[in-house]
């Protein structure tokens, strides 16, 4: 059995709806644990400003990807073309080396890059200082 967490009822402000068949529940899930709840009337004003609001980023974010998807072939491949210009050896490579690989393994997902993933691709381009075997402690 697991336990049920706390749920904090707060008193929306505008329509101080009570729980009810006909009313809407917003809750979130609060960082330092359990739930927040607050209820409302559907004429509530509150409530409607946060739909309003929900929508306007929804929108937004679809619109930031469409621009995104967009834009990254190009601005992909002329990172990869600077990063070839890089001589091998100089300070830089390492860094522009591991940017290309890890925007290339973004490019690669829907989703993000996971974190075994940046671990894996940061070791290979800096990999830990090993110890000297010909300058041994003495």
């Amino acid at each position: 059995m697991t336990d049920k967490p706390e749920t904090e009822r707060i008193d929306c402000t505008d329509c101080f709806a009570l729980p009810g068949p006909d009313n809407t529940r917003i809750s979130y899930v609060k960082a330092a644990g359990g739930i927040s709840e607050t209820w409302h009337t559907p004429r509530c004003p509150a409530l409607t400003i946060m739909e309003i609001n929900w929508e306007e980023g929804s929108k937004r974010v679809k619109e930031q990807q469409e621009w995104a998807e967009g834009v990254f072939p190009a601005a992909h491949e002329r990172l990869k073309q600077a990063a070839a210009a890089i001589p091998a050896g100089t300070a830089a490579q390492p860094f522009v080396a591991a940017l290309t690989e890890l925007v290339q393994a973004q490019a690669d997902t829907d989703g993000f890059v996971v974190l075994h993933r940046w671990a894996e691709i940061l070791e290979r381009h800096f990999p830990p200082e090993l110890p000297d075997p010909d300058h041994t402690a003495e």
